[in-house]
Parts: structure tokens; sequence; C-alpha cells
């Protein structure tokens, strides 16, 4: 049985400065302007950048695909020589 000692200790609550009915959320401001207000502070990357980072994408999903399709082959082999007999 577990003594007063090492039973964890409740974390006191603050005081809610006022009540909300339940289910009510609580408004700070308008959310389109404070999201356009954000976008507005985002360092875009120019087009160059995207033009690179979208070949690096397509050489990286062609080294892997070419990867698993030697992959696959090589185990398909395996499989039927090893488990079918064939």
């Amino acid at each position: 049985m577990a003594r007063e000692a090492d039973l964890p200790r409740p974390v006191p609550r603050k005081p809610r400065d006022e009540a909300r009915p339940a289910g009510e959320v609580e408004r700070h401001g308008n959310f389109v302007m404070e999201s356009i207000a954000e976008l507005k502070k985002v360092e875009w990357p120019s087009q160059n950048q995207v033009i690179q980072g979208t070949v690096v994408v397509l050489i990286a999903c062609a080294i892997v695909g070419v990867f698993l399709y030697l992959n696959d082959q090589l185990w398909k082999e395996v499989v039927q020589r090893l488990f079918l007999g064939q």
C-alpha cells in the first residue's frame, strides 16, 4: 500500500478571472486579420529556390524508386527459387 508521501501531490489551480459557460470559446481579435498579418511576416522562397527544391525531390524519388524496384526483383527471384522451388 502506498504511503501518503509517495502519492503525487495535486497541482494547485489558478483562480479564473471570469467564468464562461461551457462550450463558449474566448475570442481574441479577428482570426482572418491576424492570419493575414502572420502571412506577411513569412519569408517566401524565390522561384529559383522552389524549382531547385522540386528538382531535388524528383531526383530523390527516382533514386528511391529504382532502388525499390531492383530490391523487389532480387527478392522475387530469391522467394521463387528457395521457397517455391521454381
